[in-house]
């Protein structure tokens, strides 16, 4: 299996995966609107998805850097979809919160051994990282899109059909483990990677993957909400604005890989947090059209960062790439869900808009936190573990 064919596989099967994390926050109106869920409330359903997701990620980074499970793929994949197709078919909220967390406990299984994956066949390319994202970002970007196709049509009872795009991606991911099989068995061992761990600039760029899970998972979560409730608003434009700002990202992340086979990934992800500033608040103060413009802006410029945060945090630890790859990759998504809550609370007690303008203040602190980061030297694959072109 040649590197681009396995990549695209992976990336395939990567937004089968992500597009129920899109499905949590696509789902909110829904909620909203069959159950009469308050702001706090449907907080309380993405706290449900990160909470579980974010415990568990580094402990899965952990273990895919003690031993290799590509089996945890086809796996996880199907877990996650099982969850979010159960979450509609009880007006429970207790059993609601069970199964969206479920569903992020698939999720949380799956990031850290795809990054190891996707490092492994790429070869430490970039470029094949940023499509590998740009997957995890269509999923993202699909959400919105299937669930109101599936939910609109005949309610919250629909929802056991959202499982299938994680049965088609449990099948997808088979060829790319026979492929790694077959490697292993030529080559007798798994990964390896020569370096040393450069723990202080993971840290600081964790806490500025923290801070963009919290825009970014804040505004999926009510920009939907947000939409509808703008002049003209209406559920098909609160849909709309979910699909921009999740579809953005898919760009964003391809733009990030280019860019980064010319400059530096630090120097491109500390311009884009900082262009993310003034489109963030356009987002939440500009009226008219030109929302969708600022949310597509927004978008874009929180993803450019996307892939080179899990190149970059697996060369800051190139002995402990199954855990840069959970943490960078996969709480990027599930800690923001941690802060939501309080968003929501905001919101309750005052208007969304206030509740999202704080937001506008994070990207400049990830830029802060950019400023003096060094610029890693990618380690050296072992010789016997580059996947050949005859697998």
């Amino acid at each position: 299996m040649s590197r681009n064919r396995a990549i695209t596989l992976l990336s395939v099967g990567h937004a089968c995966v992500d597009v129920y994390q899109g499905a949590v926050a696509s789902l909110v109106p829904f909620f909203v609107a069959e159950r009469a869920y308050g702001y706090t409330a449907v907080s309380g359903i993405v706290l449900a998805a990160s909470l579980l997701s974010s415990v568990a990620q580094p402990v899965f980074g952990l273990l895919a850097d003690r031993w290799a499970m590509p089996w945890i793929l086809p796996v996880s994949t199907a877990l996650g979809g099982l969850g979010i197709a159960l979450s509609g078919l009880s007006g429970s909220y207790p059993l609601t919160l069970l199964f969206v967390a479920v569903s992020g406990l698939g999720v949380a299984a799956y990031h850290p051994e795809s990054a190891r994956v996707a490092r492994l066949l790429s070869e430490g390319s970039h470029s094949a990282m940023g499509w590998f994202s740009v997957g995890g970002n269509l999923g993202f970007a699909a959400a919105p899109l299937m669930v109101t196709a599936v939910v609109s049509s005949g309610g919250l009872r629909m929802s056991p059909l959202l499982v299938v795009p994680a049965l088609a991606g449990s099948v997808l991911c088979l060829p790319v483990l026979h492929a790694l099989g077959r490697t292993h068995r030529r080559s007798g061992n798994a990964a390896a990677m020569a370096g040393t761990d450069d723990k202080a600039s993971f840290v600081r760029l964790s806490l500025s993957v923290i801070l963009r899970s919290i825009e970014f998972v804040g505004l999926s979560t009510f920009i939907s909400l947000y939409a509808q409730q703008r002049p003209g608003g209406s559920t098909t434009a609160g849909t709309l604005a979910l699909f921009v700002l999740y579809l953005g990202g898919a760009v964003g992340s391809v733009v990030g890989g280019n860019l980064a086979n010319r400059w530096d990934r630090v120097a491109v992800a500390r311009w884009a947090y900082l262009l993310t500033v003034p489109a963030l608040a356009g987002t939440v103060f500009v009226p008219g059209p030109a929302f969708y413009l600022f949310v597509a802006l927004t978008s874009v410029a929180l993803y450019v960062p996307f892939s080179l945060h899990v190149t970059l945090g697996q060369d800051y630890l190139p002995t402990r790439v199954g855990t840069a790859g959970g943490i960078t990759l996969g709480l990027t998504v599930s800690v923001g869900g941690l802060v939501t809550p309080l968003i929501g609370t905001i919101a309750d007690a005052t208007s969304l808009r206030t509740a999202l303008a704080p937001l506008i203040l994070l990207p400049a602190l990830s830029w802060l936190l950019f400023r003096g980061l060094p610029e890693p030297t990618a380690p050296k694959h072992l010789a016997s573990t580059t996947p050949t072109a005859d697998c």
